[in-house]
């Protein structure tokens, strides 16, 4: 049975319509994506990363107390662990003992310099008595009014008197290298001794460990009533308000990419309904590959060319982060619009600001307490400034 004419031109204005249609759609897409959607490079192979703060303890110790638990929010300056202080007290008593006693050995210094010079002054009236002596007994020794055994023993006296004094002033010069320019606060064995008490308090201080930044507790290993040693990991800290997000693009898709280009990513935990803006922060060095335990040779005979990935890192603006909190490792959704090539190429940008953590100054109070010491044993040590004098006249 074959067709109406009618229903036959029917059909072939319908197949005309729907391939003139296919046609301006896909001249459509063309054009839109000629236009527009080539610049846009997308992956979901994106993961948020952060930094993992290792917590460890600088002195060797036993735990008493541990604050803090896994998934546990801290702020900065928490307390997380603290160790028995008990031999840090010790060290920091003798390191305050020894203090006290380099201070009284000084302050004998400055006191023996003193009675070396009292001791100069006596050799030298000494001397010049027995140079008169000896004077007197040359001009009698022509008249015969003197032996000549009398006149050896007064040349003997002086000669000995004068080695006498010489080594009196070099007992004194001694004691002024060790002391000349110097008070019992800033003798140098004083201040080695100060320096041995700020370590040991140091090491007290350091029995308590704390947060060095806001963030949450991860990988939390240390238990009440281990022993712990220097340098051993004990937990991290997580800054999960800090977080960015490495994005590994094919390497087919890096050539128009620059730092500062936006990103629209989605996080997998919230879907699309929530949304991060972010840019573009800096490249990896290399291929995941390039970097494995393992790297790939390929110098070998079934070789097969397999595209790389590199790792792009994204940055996040820290109040979506704050409003839509993610975690490490959770898998995103990354959009890079590429259209603005006018930026630095990837990995020729400055790097971001390094976050230093804040100096740990010395206690006010041990700086007192060293004064302290200091005032209570030096009595009225100083500087033998006459004895110098009486060196150089």
């Amino acid at each position: 049975m074959t067709a109406s004419p009618a229903a036959s031109r029917a059909r072939s204005r319908g197949l005309i319509a729907l391939a003139v249609a296919v046609t301006v759609g896909a001249l459509a897409w063309g054009a839109w994506w000629l236009l527009h959607g080539r610049g846009f490079e997308r992956t979901d192979d994106a993961y948020v990363a952060a930094d993992v703060v290792q917590i460890t303890s600088e002195v060797a110790g036993t735990v008493v107390a541990v604050h803090v638990d896994d998934t546990q929010a801290v702020a900065a300056g928490q307390a997380l662990v603290e160790l028995d202080p008990a031999d840090a007290r010790v060290g920091l008593e003798a390191a305050e003992a020894e203090l006290a006693g380099t201070v009284r050995r000084v302050r004998a210094l400055y006191a023996q310099g003193s009675q070396i010079e009292a001791r100069i002054d006596e050799r030298r009236s000494a001397l010049a008595q027995a140079e008169r002596d000896l004077e007197r007994r040359r001009s009698l020794e022509a008249e015969g009014g003197v032996s000549g055994e009398e006149l050896a023993h007064a040349r003997d006296a002086v000669t000995q008197l004068r080695a006498a004094l010489a080594a009196a002033e070099q007992e004194l010069r001694q004691v002024q290298a060790q002391t000349e320019d110097t008070t019992a606060a800033t003798h140098p064995n004083v201040l080695a001794a100060a320096a041995a008490v700020r370590n040991a308090s140091l090491a007290l201080r350091r029995t308590r460990l704390v947060a060095p930044m806001a963030g949450v507790v991860a990988k939390r290993g240390v238990q009440q009533g281990q022993r712990v040693a220097a340098g051993a990991p004990l937990m991290a800290v997580v800054p999960l308000s800090e977080v960015w997000v490495d994005a590994n693009f094919k390497e087919v898709q890096l050539q128009s990419m620059r730092i500062g280009q936006p990103a629209l990513l989605t996080a997998d935990t919230y879907g699309g309904d929530v949304e991060y803006h972010g840019r573009v922060e800096g490249l990896a060095a290399g291929s995941g590959a390039a970097f494995a335990l393992l790297p790939a040779q390929n110098a070998s005979g079934n070789w097969i060319k397999i595209v790389q990935r590199v790792p792009v890192r994204i940055a996040l603006d820290p109040k979506e982060v704050e409003a839509h909190p993610l975690r490490v490792g959770l898998s995103m959704d990354v959009t890079v619009d590429v259209h603005d090539v006018s930026g630095h190429a990837l990995g020729a940008g400055t790097a971001p600001a390094s976050r230093q953590r804040p100096e740990v100054g010395f206690d006010p109070q041990v700086d007192a307490r060293i004064a302290q010491i200091i005032a209570a044993n030096a009595g009225s040590a100083s500087p033998s400034a006459s004895g110098a004098h009486r060196l150089t006249r």
